[in-house]
């Protein structure tokens, strides 16, 4: 590769998100290629760090930006991994993803600093079924997959019969699941803010479609745009920066004992809330890479999104 030339790590360049952030970068001066990162290899030897791409290696990239779909996180990490130990500014790091990936560890990690969030258990077999619903507020609750994206692996038992036969069939299928208390008052609605270093730069209230809990717009919900309050922001941008992501979308409740956290993505997608905000979050994350990024004697700084 040439040198200063610019990589956007994405295995699709027709997302929205990919295709947004590599115009958006290109609009700043910066040079941009897109590079399907299960194409790289690694070659790993003593104090000698390099990546190939089809043969080519790459070399002076000053940062990147990891999309990385959760269902290769092992491989995209370790490409991630790769460019720090070649020194290269990460926006998120592989280890603040490979951490915001796994559900339970999130949830444990947010839940020693004090934020709020649901009520929630893991449990490995089903011998204390009825203290494990009686410890998360009793039916209704919500049963999650730790493998489940975009709301698929995502069940609301409704009474204590149907989440005994939920989770007596999820733990014959050996699967990990988290049992989570049910916020009632949410009605299938939550708020995604968009974090971007210190600060959120958009907010969306997602609301589920008619007769459906889960608020996901790939299932049918509608986005609108919101001002959070300053708990709200607070709350995001805390739980962010706990899980060592500089930029996060993160998926909170509006309950009556205040914003609960439920997830935090380290790569969101940027269509829904930038169409709902009209805000060019875009821009907002390549200026933070040209803020805080490695070599910043140069006027147009390499990216690898």
């Amino acid at each position: 590769m040439t040198k200063g030339e610019q990589y956007i790590l994405s295995r699709n360049p027709a997302l929205y998100s990919t295709n947004r952030l590599y115009e958006t970068a290109k609009a700043r001066g910066h040079e941009t290629r897109i590079v399907d990162f299960l194409k790289c290899y690694m070659l790993i030897e003593k104090e000698n760090p390099v990546i190939y791409y089809e043969g080519e290696r790459i070399t002076d990239v000053d940062a990147i930006i990891p999309r990385i779909g959760s269902s290769r996180t092992f491989y995209g990490t370790a490409v991630v991994r790769q460019f720090e130990m070649m020194n290269t500014f990460c926006l998120n790091s592989s280890q603040a993803i490979v951490r915001s990936r796994d559900k339970l560890r999130t949830m444990q990690i947010l839940s020693k600093s004090g934020l709020g969030m649901p009520v929630t258990a893991m449990a490995s077999n089903t011998t204390d079924i009825n203290h494990l619903l009686a410890d998360v507020g009793g039916a209704p609750v919500v049963v999650k997959l730790l493998q489940g994206t975009q709301g698929i692996g995502v069940v609301l038992a409704e009474t204590k019969k149907a989440a005994k036969s939920v989770l007596e069939a999820f733990y014959g299928l050996k699967a990990n699941m988290l049992i989570q208390e049910y916020i009632k008052e949410v009605k299938g609605a939550d708020v995604r803010a968009l974090v971007v270093g210190n600060r959120v730069v958009a907010a969306i209230r997602r609301q589920g479609a008619e007769g459906e809990f889960r608020s996901n717009i790939h299932r049918g919900g509608m986005a609108q745009k919101i001002r959070l309050d300053k708990q709200e922001r607070e709350t995001a941008v805390k739980a962010a920066k706990l899980l060592g992501l500089n930029v996060a979308g993160v998926d909170l409740l509006q309950s009556d004992k205040g914003p609960l956290l439920m997830e935090v993505n380290p790569t969101p997608g940027l269509e829904a809330i930038e169409t709902s905000t009209s805000i060019d979050v875009a821009a907002k994350i390549i200026e933070f890479i040209e803020k805080n990024g490695n070599n910043k004697r140069r006027k147009n700084p390499t990216l690898t999104l």
